[in-house]
């Protein structure tokens, strides 16, 4: 019977002709006019939030770990990611060496050391051998039809998933693929490929000799996160590792200064977007600045300070090991 109702359903899709996006879900009435205005035709994005295998599909796992009782869980894990990685540096540096025509390519391009592109990619997927089981279409679809907008973050949540929505209907429609082979395997966060970029972050996916990007090849993936940072965080002086302070030892009191402070910041005094005030670890320390300066640059990629600090301790040691 369930049988017979997809078929039909299915079958009504495809004759079905489309000129507008209105929807009962008034979400997607706006993921669709967002995507036309990107040039997606009306009927492709009314066949995509109408198709039964993309939003009608939930994953209980993504939502699960997206509310705010993990973010606490999140933070602890991160850092025991950190501590947990610096076992994987001898990878990194053959990594940088088997990738080096690469790495030459995207420094002199995009101003961003190589040892950094390689500690993020390490902490994203561990160099690719990390594979995503989630698909990112069906994450964000089940904040945004899961999702009350009753918090500010319950508001951030549901236009997050909307925007990412959009992106990849965008997306797969420029790719020339139908909704239902529209299969972006990803993180339970929705983050996709080797560097782990969210949707939205697709437009800074450059390939490497090639016009389209897949940021599942390696040569891609660094030179996507290369550019990502060069564009989004302004990163486009190559750090002199020879002025940084003891990394490791500075990572060592950092964790003992965000166990000590409820709100601990890495690199901020106060946030921008709700002034909430913090409890800033490098601020007023003069020989932190330099640190300071990049560790705020990584965390346009991460919005984490155990992201950036594990990030740079990780780049760090693999340029102390590369160039012995």
């Amino acid at each position: 019977m369930l049988k017979s109702i997809l078929l039909i359903s299915l079958s009504t899709l495809l004759f079905a002709k489309y000129t507008n996006c209105e929807f009962k879900n008034e979400n997607y009435t706006e993921i669709c006019q967002k995507a036309v205005k990107n040039g997606v035709s009306y009927k492709y994005a009314n066949e995509f939030l109408l198709s039964y295998f993309k939003t009608k599909k939930f994953d209980e796992v993504s939502y699960k770990y997206l509310q705010p009782r993990f973010i606490k869980a999140h933070k602890k894990n991160e850092k025991k990611a950190n501590n947990v990685l610096v076992k994987y540096i001898p990878d990194m540096v053959t990594h940088l060496k088997k990738y080096k025509e690469v790495y030459d390519y995207a420094e002199k391009k995009y101003g961003v050391n190589r040892e950094i592109i390689a500690a993020i990619l390490i902490k994203e997927t561990r160099l690719g051998k990390i594979k995503p089981t989630h698909d990112a279409f069906i994450v964000f679809n089940t904040l945004v039809v899961r999702t009350k907008p009753n918090s500010s973050r319950e508001k951030w949540l549901l236009n997050m998933g909307k925007t990412n929505m959009t992106s990849i209907i965008v997306h797969c429609y420029k790719k020339g693929v139908t909704p239902e082979q529209c299969n972006l395997p990803s993180s339970y966060a929705g983050a996709v490929g080797i560097p782990q970029f969210m949707p939205n972050s697709f437009v800074y996916a450059e390939g490497y000799k090639t016009e389209v990007a897949d940021l599942t090849k390696m040569e891609d993936a660094i030179v996507s996160a290369s550019k990502f940072l060069h564009k989004k965080a302004n990163f486009s002086v190559l750090i002199d590792w020879s002025i940084m302070p003891d990394i490791p030892s500075i990572e060592s009191e950092w964790y003992d200064y965000e166990f000590e402070n409820d709100d601990a910041s890495f690199v901020y005094a106060q946030s921008k977007k709700s002034n909430k005030v913090y409890d800033c670890f490098t601020c007023e320390k003069p020989e932190l600045t330099y640190l300071r300066e990049y560790s705020k640059k990584l965390m346009r990629y991460n919005n984490s300070s155990n992201y950036a600090v594990g990030v740079m301790r990780l780049a760090y040691d693999a340029h102390k090991s590369l160039n012995k």
